[in-house]
């Protein structure tokens, strides 16, 4: 799970053979006779739980206190909206079970909203998972259950009965299962290599609301690419291109704080084009600087400092790149510290870890004395896209499902070891059936929480 070999330890994979298939696989199976498929099942006792309030209210600190009503007013639009920014509540939950000890790259975040379309360097779309500021490695199954929770809870949002939120959250298990089995039986270098094409997606897929869902993503992530980023965030004044003004979303630097802006800029933006492959960085440095400004983004992430930098080629053209606040994985007190200094390399080792078609500007540095956090770095809005899972009947959501447990099924074979998690997972439902318990128990718990943030009225601070 790490992103380098030391030279010692590359000496020792050299002449070290490798365990076959088959015999990984036993390792799985053993480890289920330890861990049983059924304690999959098994949520934390709201006695025994940590206050989900407390724990939020913990972030604060390393957030910006003007923005933080901001998170708190998202998160308190409904029971999804409060599980994508309690992550950290999450993650405390998790650790409260036991685990199958089968340690992979995760996510950290998994759940249906953060899964989506992006271009390749091809400049195709392809289908994956999109946010890792909370990526580290940890049990496997940590990823499915927050991916199979976020699932009930849409479900439940979209007014389901009982019966139609289980089908939504085992289709989530069911197709990681199965699509574990299929990866663990292809060659390491077909793992690797595979990626969900969109077009190949929308051909598979009958007339149906995922399908049209999926269409109107895609065409609109077509649409919302660089060029795009650049009318909808940009204006020219007196002859030159910079941010527009619309608080507290994006907020430009000060016409009188902008020279030490730039100065103290500067180095960072220097360390951060130094983390690039070099022909990444001979790209960058056909660009200059322009302007820089404030940027909120998300649910959770919000309060965290995002900013998004002005470049221009020696021709006038544009380019936006983002700068996103990193710190601790919230995985990290309960599945062990990470193996990075920097919190802006962990995202961006993760992201290129598990994702099949990563940002060629993904970087990282530390913002100095004036920014004292560490940033990753990447370019905003290159074709990127996501299905709205409101605007899908139940059949579309279980597709939906299926689409998702594939595509985290991928990632973790490609981060980790397939044939040790479906010699764990097994070929029957036992897996599926304990994935939807914990996912629809676990929406009753997001809805306490939810109603424990709502009675406490944070989500009704006006944000001036």
């Amino acid at each position: 799970m790490t992103t380098a070999l030391s030279t010692e330890a590359a000496k020792e994979l050299f002449h070290r053979s490798r365990p076959t298939r088959v015999e990984r696989r036993t390792v799985g199976e053993h480890l289920r006779l330890r861990a049983p498929l059924a304690g999959q099942a098994v949520v934390p006792a709201l006695a025994e739980r940590p206050d989900s309030i407390k724990i939020l209210r913990g972030q604060e600190e390393v957030r910006n206190a003007d923005l933080v009503p901001l998170r708190y007013q998202r998160m308190a639009s409904n029971p999804f909206a409060f599980l994508r920014g309690a992550a950290a509540v999450m993650a405390s939950d998790l650790s409260l079970t036991s685990n199958s000890g089968i340690r992979v790259q995760l996510c950290g975040d998994a759940h249906l909203a953060n899964f989506g379309m992006f271009a390749s360097q091809e400049r195709s779309l392809v289908f994956d998972l999109n946010d890792f500021d909370e990526t580290l490695p940890g049990p496997f199954e940590w990823d499915v259950k927050r991916l199979a929770a976020s699932f009930a809870i849409a479900a439940r949002g979209n007014g389901f009965s009982s019966e139609e939120v289980v089908r939504a959250s085992q289709s989530v298990g069911q197709s990681y299962r199965e699509w574990m089995q299929a990866f663990s039986e292809r060659e390491t270098l077909d793992v690797w290599y595979t990626r969900v094409d969109v077009e190949w997606m929308v051909s598979q897929l009958k007339k149906s609301d995922i399908r049209r869902a999926l269409v109107k993503a895609s065409d609109k992530a077509k649409r919302k690419n660089s060029e795009s980023a650049i009318l909808k965030l940009t204006e020219i004044v007196d002859g030159k291109r910079q941010f527009r003004s619309d608080p507290p979303i994006l907020t430009p630097v000060a016409d009188g704080e902008f020279g030490t802006v730039v100065d103290t800029l500067a180095p960072v933006f220097a360390d951060y084009v130094s983390t690039l492959q070099s022909d990444r960085a001979a790209l960058v440095a056909r660009y200059s600087f322009v302007d820089f400004a404030f940027k909120v983004v998300g649910v959770g992430s919000v309060g965290t400092r995002a900013y998004v930098i002005l470049l221009e080629s020696g021709d006038g053209e544009p380019m936006v790149l983002q700068a996103k606040q990193a710190g601790a994985s919230v995985l990290e007190p309960y599945a062990g510290a990470s193996e990075f200094a920097n919190s802006g390399e962990r995202v961006v080792a993760g992201q290129r870890l598990m994702q099949s078609a990563g940002d060629p500007f993904l970087g990282w540095c530390h913002g100095g004395p004036s920014a004292p956090f560490d940033f990753y770095f990447r370019q905003l809005w290159d074709m990127k896209g996501s299905i709205d899972a409101t605007l899908l009947d139940e059949h579309g959501l279980r597709v939906y499902g299926q689409i998702c447990g594939a595509v985290l099924a991928r990632a973790h074979a490609r981060a980790g070891d397939a044939s040790i998690i479906s010699g764990y997972l097994g070929e029957t439902s036992e897996f599926d059936a304990a994935i939807a318990a914990y996912a629809v128990s676990y929406a009753d718990i997001t809805e306490v929480d939810y109603a424990a943030l709502v009675a406490t009225g944070l989500g009704t601070t006006p944000t001036g």
